[in-house]
């Protein structure tokens, strides 16, 4: 027997003794204990342990038999470090009472069973070899029960049947001492494998033998989805309903009592074990409503003629699955754009994290969303039209904008992130002439949440001549008021801004939109960093009690052409499997962090023996996406910058974060490079490389890079200075003050009272409704007798060299 335990062997599979007895040597030593070893960690960039860690570790000692080093181990093994690297920091730390923890027992275990997923009528095997000073016996267990005759290192059942299925463990005994194995649960599937297809394809890798399959169920009806993969180790399963996961489904089988209408919706399944990941596929679940209807008078009908009714006489009410009388949308559909790293003004945090929270809220709520990042101009007006593209008769449409803003005469403005220094109305999205193309979509519903500051553009006299209809379907969500600025949290990490930060823990409220804002205003007004400097703001035409639960009923007359396209156009490339010449075998995997931000990941399957090193590398990526190699090919994923996506990911891989897709303007092709080292070779590693092609992947299939089309937003969003007007500003003190903190210029912080200055502020641009005469022409607008169109027709007939203000949404 070796003197020390197998250095390859992760820190997490170290057996409880030997953990408790190492845990309380590092407890109770201040020179060479816990804190010291998380220092001398810290250094090493693999394992990544921060101040923050180490804090965490320390409040262990508040708990009843809490254990700072146990913690410091446990966050050591889930990134990956081993035993070697646990001795080779003890040795440093000099703590030889630590490092004789680590040394065997006069038993040990050297080969655990491992779990395992297999089909009825195949081999099953279960392996466990010890070694100890004198020989050993094995006695396996399934639970509690002895397994007879097994007293074996393997335990076979060939064929293995259903009835097999359970968690089995093996107790070795040598001479007076005796150890137990790791559990390992045995699943067996009870599925048809077409002819001549061997056991041994099916339990290497994981492979999919088993379909979730669409269902239509009737409310309060019992839904029940199936999936099933084989491999070694045993797959893990979540189970996903519009692409967000859904707690606690993370069993083969998924089950809902009782089903409601929100349980409408499509799911899927993602398999996964250490190494692969894979999905099942997407199916739909319908689930049709029962509705009373009430019946007056006297009813003639026969039994087949209703589901089940009360009376014919009188007033009979009944349930049936019919049309039902509650709101409906025929879609939702969502687009949330989040700019932060502007090129000519303060860069932001908080929209990223604003966005991805909104995505996977909006997600549950069935809506087709469309999540992007730091959108130049043109980029913002293509991605409106791709947007209004899916907008028709009766779909729920909501705009999410977060980075900087103004607004001028009521209408507000959302700036990309090319946006010159000053802007103007002409070099930025308005948010009202957007609303105007989506009313000539009679849309069931539009939601505006604009995440931005309010303030006046005093660099902007434009006045944008926008007339809106008169619809009964409009809701406004301001993260703050009129000529007012939006924080977000000042944070060493990644936070919402203060407006999301309360909206996410409402979003899925079954009440009517405008309900669920007020609670959000309600909230926010209870937060003390931004009492008296943000507070929600609703502007609201909803005559109905419309909200973002509604379920969608489609219509048949809708042409849902590009609705297929964009589902395309989110669609992630499929896993690849690659295969080199000198016997090596790499998992090339993609995910998705955005619509346009691509995450791949390298994974080593397999590499020869008489190798002794083998990485795999991404490189040459297209020049369109700007990709910074400094930040590519890192062993965590939070070294590329995916912080939000970080958890989902399979561990032990090389990552890789693609932004901007949408600047791409060809297929994405790059070269997967294997570097690898021989034993028996001293010279410098050797090369191989493929080159890989996955079409245009997410966002990029739908060209925003392109030029603008005559037909776009650009017609009513860009509005030109008028040569003739001559804006006339307030001269009062509060206007003064703004133009002090104009749209370019860094307000001073000192300003705000002490318990604000963690506060940063999106940006200072003036914002408010101003300008000369705009009581007169509220209350122009405010009388019942007044016609918008007609009126403006007139007033410029008379009055040409006056340039009229827009009201915006004063006249609702």
């Amino acid at each position: 027997m070796s003197d020390s335990l197998d250095r390859s062997t992760k820190i997490n599979l170290l057996k409880e003794p030997v953990v408790k007895k190492l845990c309380e040597v590092l407890d109770k030593n201040s020179n060479k204990g816990w804190r010291k070893l998380g220092e001398i960690v810290g250094t090493d960039r693999r394992f990544k342990i921060s101040s923050d860690d180490m804090e965490t570790c320390s409040l262990q000692v508040l708990q009843v038999e809490g254990s700072p080093s146990y913690m410091l181990l446990r966050l050591m093994g889930e990134r990956g470090c081993t035993t070697g690297h646990l001795m080779d920091y003890l040795q440093t730390l000099g703590n030889s009472e630590a490092l004789q923890c680590l040394k065997p027992s006069a038993l040990q275990i050297l080969i655990q069973p491992q779990s395992v997923a297999v089909i009825s009528g195949h081999n099953l095997r279960l392996s466990c070899h010890a070694v100890g000073k004198s020989p050993v016996q094995y006695q396996w267990f399934k639970s509690k029960e002895e397994v007879p005759n097994s007293f074996s290192p393997d335990l076979v059942r060939s064929p293995v049947h259903v009835k097999d299925a359970g968690f089995y463990i093996c107790r070795v005994n040598c001479g007076d001492t005796f150890e137990f194995s790791q559990w390992a649960q045995v699943d067996v599937l009870n599925v048809a494998v077409s002819h001549g297809q061997s056991y041994h394809s099916l339990e290497g890798r994981l492979k999919l033998v088993i379909q979730p399959q669409s269902q239509e169920l009737n409310i309060g009806e019992t839904l029940q989805l199936e999936c099933g993969a084989v491999g070694r180790p045993i797959p893990r399963y979540q189970w996903h309903r519009n692409g967000v996961p859904i707690p606690n489904a993370t069993k083969r089988k998924l089950m809902i009592a009782h089903v409601m209408q929100e349980h409408h919706g499509r799911y899927r399944c993602e398999i996964s074990s250490s190494t692969e990941r894979m999905w099942t596929n997407e199916v739909d679940v319908v689930i049709a409503p029962q509705i009373a209807i009430q019946i007056s008078g006297a009813v003639e009908c026969s039994e087949d003629d209703v589901y089940a009714i009360g009376g014919v006489l009188g007033s009979s009410e009944f349930l049936l699955n019919s049309l039902p009388e509650q709101l409906y949308a025929t879609d939702k559909v969502a687009l949330l754009i989040g700019n932060l790293s502007y090129k000519n003004h303060p860069q932001l945090k908080a929209p990223m994290v604003d966005v991805y929270d909104l995505t996977n809220l909006l997600r549950q709520l069935n809506f087709k969303v469309v999540s992007l990042l730091d959108l130049t101009e043109s980029e913002m007006r293509n991605a409106v039209d791709e947007f209004l593209l899916l907008l028709h008769k009766g779909v729920y449409g909501l705009l999410y904008y977060a980075g900087h803003g103004y607004e001028n005469y009521g209408n507000s403005f959302m700036v990309p992130v090319d946006a010159p220094n000053p802007y103007r109305s002409a070099n930025c999205l308005c948010v009202q002439s957007i609303l105007k193309l989506m009313q000539e979509k009679e849309t069931g519903l539009n939601v505006f949440l604009l995440d931005m500051c309010r303030k006046r553009n005093i660099h902007d006299d434009s006045t944008p001549n926008i007339v809106l209809r008169v619809t009964a379907n409009i809701v406004f969500g301001y993260a703050t008021c009129q000529d007012a600025e939006a924080f977000e949290l000042s944070s060493s990490g990644f936070t919402n801004g203060v407006f999301v930060k309360f909206l996410k823990k409402r979003l899925l409220d079954d009440e009517k939109i405008t309900v669920v804002l007020d609670r959000v205003a309600e909230d926010m007004g209870q937060f003390d960093a931004t009492k008296g400097k943000q507070a929600l703001e609703i502007r609201s035409s909803l005559s109905e009690r419309r909200s973002l639960t509604d379920p969608i009923l489609p219509s048949d007359s809708t042409d849902h052409s590009h609705s297929r396209q964009w589902a395309k156009a989110h669609e992630l490339p499929e896993t690849m499997c690659l295969n080199f010449d000198c016997g090596a075998q790499i998992k090339l995997g993609f995910a998705a962090e955005f619509s346009n931000v691509l995450v791949i990941y390298t994974h080593i399957i397999k590499k020869p023996e008489d190798m002794s090193f083998c990485q795999a590398h991404v490189t040459d990526f297209s020049q369109d996406l700007d990709v910074d190699p400094k930040e590519m090919n890192r062993e965590t994923p939070e070294e590329t910058g995916i912080y939000l996506l970080s958890s989902s990911l399979p561990q032990h891989c090389l990552y890789t974060r693609l932004s901007s897709l949408q600047k791409l303007r060809e297929e994405l092709v790059f070269t997967v490079c294997l570097q690898g080292t021989f034993t028996a070779m001293d010279e410098d590693p050797v090369h191989w490389t493929k080159s890989i092609s996955i079409g245009k992947p997410l966002i990029a299939r739908l060209d925003l890079h392109r030029a603008m089309r005559r037909n776009s937003c650009l017609q009513t969003c860009m509005m030109p200075h008028s040569p003739s007007y001559s804006p006339c500003h307030s001269p009062g003190p509060e206007h003064r003050l703004h133009l002090h903190y104009g749209p370019h210029q860094t307000q001073d912080y000192s300003r705000l009272s002490p318990q604000h200055h963690c506060l940063d502020v999106y940006e200072r641009l003036q914002g408010a409704v101003g300008g000369c005469g705009d009581s007169y022409y509220e209350n122009l607008m405010n009388h019942e007798t007044f016609r918008p169109v007609t009126f403006l027709l007139a007033f410029k007939a008379v009055f040409s060299q006056v340039h009229v203000p827009t009201f915006g949404l004063a006249g609702w």
